[in-house]
């Protein structure tokens, strides 16, 4: 099914960019297109993941410059059946994490300092472990080439609008200036159309890998508030990518209920607390939640002075635990 349903995404994004080509250029110029999309698939099969990273500044990092972080991440993949994926970290305010890569193989989670600032233990856990979920799922290699396309249509949308007015435009400009409003839009509807309920799927297992549906209910409820406060200006130049992470960067400022990338966050929360009335979490699974601080961590760039585990008051991290 998921490779059917990649088969579909991408006939329907080539679709796309034939249509703005002949718009552009007529029959020839719809051949130049479909020539461009069968490469620009194939590039991103490859490359689309590191240029999601390279769009949101993540930095890679390692067991070293933040343990306990890479630590939870391991632990998490060990539950998950997966193998480790690489962990970036982005410096920006708004707590938030996406996942990507073209298979569980090539993965990459990356989770914002604002995240690492904002929440407990238990919800980075619940946080990392949907994103797991997804490399689960397979998800990854979907959203990912949506982003690289979808922001390419748009693009070359506006390039039409320069380029169009030539006489092997069969629809001459007004069908160009449609062409600039409804590409972009039919983008953004294909992303829909694959995310709302790939969140679901991804929420529930993520409980299940991190044991714990609640840590995930409340640090759903933590991000959503941080996301309607705290400007990301990398998502606001790529919005794109909006559909990758586990909560809408944009929500904020330029996104509705209607056209809104993913589902509604209080509807997330209530089928995350079915999964804990059902006992979800409450057999004691052993994992990344269950863990307790041994020792004080020294002050340094990315941390501070330990705190104590999940079973007493947490104190708020000042870093991505290094």
């Amino acid at each position: 099914m998921n490779y059917i349903r990649t088969a579909m995404l991408l006939a329907a994004m080539t679709a796309l960019f034939m249509g703005i080509g002949f718009m552009i250029g007529g029959q020839s110029g719809m051949l130049i297109a479909l020539l461009i999309a069968a490469a620009m698939n194939l590039f991103s099969y490859w490359n689309a993941d590191k240029m999601v990273l390279r769009m949101h500044h993540a930095r890679e990092v390692n067991e070293r410059e933040a343990p306990e972080f890479y630590r939870m991440i391991q632990r998490l993949a060990q539950n998950a059946e997966l193998p480790m994926p690489k962990v970036y970290i982005i410096n920006n305010p708004q707590p938030n994490a996406f996942a990507t890569g073209r298979n569980p193989q090539n993965a990459a989670v990356a989770a914002t300092t604002g995240l690492l600032d904002m929440l407990t233990p238990d919800e980075i856990a619940g946080v990392m472990a949907h994103e797991l979920a997804h490399v689960k799922h397979h998800d990854t290699l979907i959203m990912t080439i949506t982003a690289t396309i979808a922001g390419a249509i748009s693009m070359l949308a506006n390039f039409a609008f320069f380029f169009g007015g030539n006489r092997n435009n069969p629809l001459g400009i007004v069908g160009v200036i449609l062409m600039m409003v409804v590409a972009p839009l039919a983008a953004m509807v294909v992303q829909m159309a694959i995310s709302r309920t790939r969140e679901y799927a991804a929420d529930r297992r993520g409980a299940e890998i991190c044991g714990e549906p609640m840590s995930l209910a409340s640090a759903l409820a933590k991000i959503s508030r941080g996301v309607e406060h705290i400007h990301n200006p990398d998502a606001e130049a790529n919005p794109a990518t909006a559909h990758m992470f586990i909560m809408n960067p944009l929500s904020g400022e330029r996104m509705d209920n209607l056209f809104s990338t993913h589902p509604n966050t209080q509807n997330r929360i209530n089928e995350l607390r079915k999964l804990a009335d059902a006992g979800l979490g409450t057999g004691g699974r052993s994992g990344p939640t269950s863990f307790t601080r041994q020792a004080p961590r020294q002050s340094g760039p990315w941390g501070s002075a330990g705190s104590t585990g999940p079973s007493s008051e947490p104190r708020r991290p000042k870093g991505p635990w290094g």
